[in-house]
């Protein structure tokens, strides 16, 4: 058996993560759901996501629609409360330095651009279809692997543009000392957010029962700073109708 909720971890969230995933255990055993006593909040994401005795995961739409979709169930989506987007859904900053003059994304054309990885729905799809109307992509780019690090790529001058989903983005304001350094130059369109996964064959609608309990059970000040607001259900064909950016992109 193995879990994990990875997608927004940082050293600031670690307890209240552990306690919203007791909570869920809860939930589970109630259900006669057999699951892990710990997360696997370290274990490299394609194992889990592909692991035959998945329990829980959350996965970006990206992957789900490309290669998980058909071998896992989707359990629901968990919503964030993104401004400007609809329950579960979320959306991404492009984010500049704070000192760039440049005001609209044409001018970025020729800039480097940092990103997480090219898989990523937040990091990568998402701005691809943003500044296509634009005529461009852009062909200057720095792999750095996460979210954190693009946009720290940003702050110090490696790169000039990136795209971070609005969760990350929120949490990079709270908690990291280089925020001051950056602007949101525009945000994307919003797409379905990160989708909760189990293996097949699982029980997955007294999964999202449990999770849903968890999120009710969590104390205000674990929820605020997981900053989630509850969980929904967003039809599998509504993910996969989300375009992928052309495969030599």
């Amino acid at each position: 058996m193995i879990a994990n909720l990875m997608m927004y971890q940082r050293p600031e969230l670690v307890d209240a993560h552990n306690r919203y995933w007791q909570f869920i255990r809860e939930g589970l055993q109630n259900a006669k759901i057999e699951s892990p006593e710990a997360l696997s909040q370290d274990a490299e994401e394609f194992f889990v996501w592909k692991h035959p005795e998945l329990v829980l995961s959350q996965t970006c739409g990206m992957p789900y629609r490309t290669w998980l979709h058909d071998k896992v169930e989707l359990v629901g989506t968990p919503d964030f409360g993104i401004k400007g987007c609809p329950p579960g859904y979320y959306r991404s900053a492009l984010i500049v330095r704070a000192d760039d003059p440049r005001t609209d994304v044409e001018a970025f054309q020729d800039a480097t651009f940092a990103y997480n990885q090219t898989f990523s729905q937040s990091g990568y799809a998402a701005p691809y279809w943003h500044v296509k109307p634009f005529g461009f992509w852009f062909e200057n780019r720095l792999h750095a692997d996460q979210h954190l690090q693009s946009a720290k790529a940003v702050a110090e001058g490696r790169a000039d543009i990136a795209s971070l989903d609005a969760v990350s983005w929120r949490n990079i304001e709270k908690y990291e000392p280089f925020p001051n350094k950056l602007r949101v130059l525009d945000w994307t369109t919003p797409t379905p957010g990160l989708p909760l996964i189990t293996a097949q064959g699982q029980n997955r609608a007294a999964i999202f029962t449990a999770v849903e309990q968890a999120i009710a059970n969590l104390e205000e000040s674990d929820r605020s700073c997981l900053g989630i607001k509850g969980i929904v259900q967003i039809p599998r064909d509504t993910y996969l109708e989300v375009p992928n950016p052309p495969a030599e992109c």
